[in-house]
């Protein structure tokens, strides 16, 4: 189930990155789920990580990796997590980036490895270091469709994006993929996301890049509030566009690739809600009226994640209430509740922190049954705003999770 058709548009291949995609058995036999990027010589290469305390043994190693040399190569597993495995799973993260290096012929600390899946269990290593030959040497620059597919877990489809620009005189290409529909609340960028340019950028500057965009995109989502152990976002510039090298935000070029990548980042953080576990509808929290842009983030997490606003949504019933009682546990200081107005599709439920003298409970239906809704909050105390996106919350988002490991 997910909201909207969520057909792939044209992917542009992005020079000097290339992306093989196999099948390991991990955890079905035949599904794609194995994929290795290849990443030109020279190309800046920056990364954001999940601020969970319990963070998988291929993030500790990919921290550590792309701390300390120049990636030549990530190296990505679905079906297993490698996460809460202690000293053996990084053991086991190791080996297999020894391997894939040993068979592309470079340092084992070129290679950044990401896993995602179950949680807990060993990483099945041979089964990994056995499909890799077959991964490589399926290595081409098209390949971003299949990668999508091969990084889906619970996903119902996958979720990629591409987008074409010129830039000091040359056509630059932004191509990208993510996955997750699950334990969906970023703490820094998206569950797995794998973003390639060809622009030429420093890696300082990419690296302000990837936060920034990763702020406004993977860490404005939310499906139920869990911040994943594996989250990872990734950021390629390959430099192979002949521009001059944008190295700092100043440069005449950064903002226009800029607002690119971010839109890039956007798409692909809202496919990853409209393809939420048992998501029937897509709903944007749009705040705005705050004093500064944290409080507006605030309640619009606040309201997003109530399992009352988001079992009210799935159900189309306009309980506003839940909606204003959400807003107040927010944790906004000094907040005038009287201030408030609250819309859902246009509709004006909630004025000056009350109904509003003209609802009808009819209104507020047909307004809550489109499959993608916009609930309006307006805080009435400043000028700062922020957006965060969600799902409803349905049967089939408890049965998926309840039936997860079987």
């Amino acid at each position: 189930m997910a909201v909207g058709s969520g057909e792939l548009g044209e992917l542009f291949p992005v020079s000097g990155f290339r992306i093989g995609v196999g099948s390991a058995g991990i955890k079905r036999p035949g599904r794609l789920d194995l994929v290795v990027m290849e990443i030109a010589p020279g190309s800046s290469v920056a990364a954001v990580f999940t601020r969970n305390a319990f963070c998988a043994a291929p993030v500790q190693l990919a921290r550590q990796h792309l701390a300390g040399s120049e990636p030549r190569y990530l190296l990505i597993n679905t079906g297993n997590a490698n996460a809460g495995t202690g000293a053996p799973g990084l053991q086991n993260a190791v080996h297999c980036c020894e391997q894939l290096a040993a068979l592309a012929g470079v340092d084992a600390t070129q290679v950044l490895p990401f896993s995602t899946g179950v949680i807990g269990e060993p990483l099945p290593v041979d089964k990994i270091v056995n499909a890799l030959p077959e991964v490589l040497a399926d290595k081409r620059e098209d390949n971003w469709r299949r990668a999508a597919e091969g990084i889906m877990t619970t996903d119902t489809r996958p979720k990629a994006t591409s987008r074409r620009l010129e830039l000091g005189g040359t056509t630059v290409t932004i191509t990208g993929i993510s996955k997750g529909a699950g334990m969906i609340k970023p703490n820094m960028a998206t569950m797995l996301g794998y973003i390639a340019t060809d622009a030429a950028v420093t890696t300082e500057v990419l690296q302000q890049m990837v936060r920034r965009a990763a702020d406004c995109s993977f860490n404005r989502i939310t499906i139920d509030g869990d911040t994943s152990t594996n989250d990872a976002c990734v950021l390629v510039a390959t430099g192979h566009a002949p521009h001059d090298r944008i190295d700092s935000e100043r440069h005449p070029l950064y903002a226009p690739l800029y607002e690119a990548v971010e839109a890039v980042f956007i798409e692909l953080a809202q496919a990853i809600i409209r393809d939420g576990e048992g998501a029937t509808k897509f709903v944007s929290v749009a705040v705005t009226g705050g004093r500064e842009e944290r409080e507006c983030v605030q309640v619009g997490y606040a309201v997003a994640e109530s399992p009352l606003v988001k079992t009210a949504l799935f159900a189309s019933d306009p309980n506003w209430g839940r909606i204003l009682a959400a807003i107040g546990r927010a944790g906004v200081e000094s907040l005038d509740v009287n201030a408030v107005d609250v819309s859902i599709n246009g509709v004006l439920i909630a004025e000056r922190g009350g109904r509003s003298p003209g609802y009808t409970e009819e209104q507020g239906a047909a307004a809550m049954a489109p499959e993608e809704i916009t609930i309006a909050i307006d805080l009435g105390r400043g000028d700062a705003a922020a957006t965060i996106w969600t799902t409803d919350l349905s049967h089939d988002y408890v049965t998926i999770n309840a039936e997860y490991r079987t």
